[in-house]
Order: structure tokens, then sequence, then C-alpha cells
């Protein structure tokens, strides 16, 4: 997996993004849409609120029609500001990196923590998305669907460093060829070992 797509935690990621907080607005943003519509929305959100305590202050409707193509943009929306107002009240402006602080953040739960950790600080962090249970469960890695479950099944198989660039493999790997529907197992470089490969396949 890491021939097929090298790098490290950072160039592996799709979201464009300069700081962690950055980071930690898009991943919010990036449930239930793509990472490629999140990037088109983010260069004028960041310009128009470019720290937490600006975002802490936007008003909800012109926030609202700023993220609407990322689709649940009134929940977002919410969760951007009162995220935004904790990090500038209760840690400085800065968004802390530890696992227990980025949950206590609203709107954020262990997936994007995991993201926020693995990608913008290099910390150990394995985020757990559909891409990640799907091929999990075909390589037969994991028979869990809980998330968490998943996550501590993966994590005993790699050294803390691998991680977070497991995870964003896997979801690399699962938009491009280990796809929900027809997966493209004849030119699937884990097809040699994958269980699922000759169903699928």
């Amino acid at each position: 997996m890491a021939q097929e797509y090298p790098g490290d935690g950072r160039s592996l990621c799709a979201l464009v993004h300069t700081d962690p907080f950055q980071l930690l607005v898009a991943t919010i943003l990036s449930a239930q849409c793509t990472d490629e519509r999140v990037n088109l929305v983010t260069p004028s959100l960041f310009s128009r609120y470019p720290a937490p305590e600006d975002l802490a202050r936007a008003e909800p409707a012109e926030l609202e029609e700023m993220i609407r193509p990322t689709g649940f943009f009134r929940s977002k929306t919410k969760s951007l500001i009162a995220m935004a107002a904790a990090v500038d009240e209760h840690h400085g402006g800065q968004v802390p990196p530890e696992m227990e602080k980025l949950t206590e953040l609203p709107g954020v739960g262990r997936k994007t923590a995991n993201v926020v950790r693995s990608v913008a600080f290099g910390l150990p962090g394995l985020p757990v998305d559909t891409h990640v249970t799907r091929l999990s469960a075909r390589l037969e890695l994991s028979s869990a669907t809980d998330p968490e479950k998943i996550e501590a099944e993966l994590c005993r198989y790699l050294p803390r460093k691998e991680w977070g660039p497991l995870s964003l493999r896997l979801i690399l790997h699962g938009r491009a060829v280990c796809t929900a529907r027809k997966p493209a197992c004849r030119s699937c470089v884990l097809a040699w070992f994958c269980p699922s490969a000759t169903v699928a396949g």
C-alpha cells in the first residue's frame, strides 16, 4: 500500500489546509460530502474567517450560505461556530492535539479527532470512515462494524506511526479501486492475498 500510495499523512490527505484549525474545519465539512467539494468551499471560507475567533463570531446565515454546497449546512454551521468558540475560549485559539480535548469540542467525534491528530500533528491516530470499514471487512482485518472496535483492531497490527497513513491509504484505495459497488479486483495490488478478491472479481 505504501508503494501504491506513497507519502506521509499530510501529503496523503485530500483536504486542502495550511494548519490544524483549517483541517479541523474542513474535516467537519467533509461529513457526507466529498473532499473535492469541500476544497471548492474552503478557500473563500478561510479567507473570510481566518482564525477561530473570527469563525466564532460568524453570522450564521452568512456561514450557512458559504457552506451550503457541502450539505447539512445548518447543522454544520452550528458545529463550526461552537467549535471555533470553544477553541478560542478554552484553548487560546489553538487546536489542541490531545484526543480527549479534541473530542470535547462541539461537532468533533473520534474520527475527526484522529484525522487532525494524524495529519496536522503527526501523532498516532487511525480515522475509520466507510472506506476503512469496507476494506477492513473485505481484507478480513476486522469483522467489527463499530468504528472504534475497527480502529482498535487495526491499530494492533501496526506501529503507532503507521496508523494515520494506513487509514488514508485505505481511503484512497477504497475510492479508486475497492469501491463499494464494483471493486476492480483485477487491477488491485492487494488481490493476491485478499480473501474477497475471487468473490468480487
